[in-house]
């Protein structure tokens, strides 16, 4: 029986090489979610359907609705960055970037655990990013805060383990990906050789990892924020 999968911000280039790995596999059927960004339409396949949002215009139900409620895997990748600083933050631009990376995804991943409790098996991965060990960087402080908040882990998210019902959290260090072309004059180079490992992941990489956490071959991992940072 085909797991369906959705991967909210699947347009990402660690989405796309997880949408790779997960059509190599015939027993799975992909909802990818993406909002500007269209690359991953051109990943052509009959298990593929695709879901354009913003994740922030319209009311709650109105977004919720072009989600399904019998996902067996659901992975947030999303990675809105608004680049206002802690000094020019406010309310307004603050919530946007809670809504899209974090509050709606949690909304997406509810909707689907009724589901995954009765047939006694989901898997769910949320994203953070290791900006958040450190606050966040000058123009990253919205999302950094964002991705904060998706490392807390209710405590009814860990409870339905006993149902084989898994909820990990992957924090997520320098990666090779077109984000850091949203904050301007930012150092990769210099980053880089800070890190223990002395070179940045591949999109590829951190893909592999999430496969493993959302994958039957996952037995035993789950309530944990895990750090894929290369020692950061």
């Amino acid at each position: 029986m085909k797991k369906k999968i959705l991967i909210i911000g699947g347009s990402s280039d660690i989405g796309v090489e997880l949408v790779n790995i997960f059509l190599k596999k015939n027993f799975y059927q992909l909802h990818l979610h993406y909002n500007t960004n269209s690359k991953v339409k051109k990943i052509y396949n009959k298990n593929c359907k695709f879901i354009k949002s913003d994740l922030f215009t319209g009311s709650e139900k109105s977004i919720l609705k072009k989600f399904d409620a019998n996902y067996d895997i659901i992975i947030n990748l999303v990675g809105y960055i608004n680049t206002k600083s802690f000094e020019n933050f406010s309310i307004k631009t603050i919530d946007k970037s809670l809504k899209i990376n974090s509050i709606i995804p949690l909304l997406i991943i509810r909707k689907s655990l009724k589901n995954m409790i009765k047939n006694k098996w989901g898997r769910i991965l949320n994203s953070s990013s290791v900006g958040v060990k450190f606050g966040g960087g000058n123009k990253t402080f919205e999302y950094s805060l964002a991705k904060h908040l998706n490392e807390f882990i209710p405590s009814y998210l860990r409870k339905i383990a006993e149902k084989n019902v898994f909820y990990n959290v992957l924090k997520i260090g320098l990666t090779k990906t077109k984000i850091h072309k949203k904050t301007p004059n930012k150092n990769l180079i210099k980053r880089t050789k800070l890190l223990p490992v002395k070179k940045m992941a591949k999109p590829k990489d951190i893909a592999n990892y999430i496969y493993f956490l959302t994958s039957s071959q996952n037995q035993f991992i789950t309530g944990e924020v895990i750090n894929i940072t290369g020692g950061e």
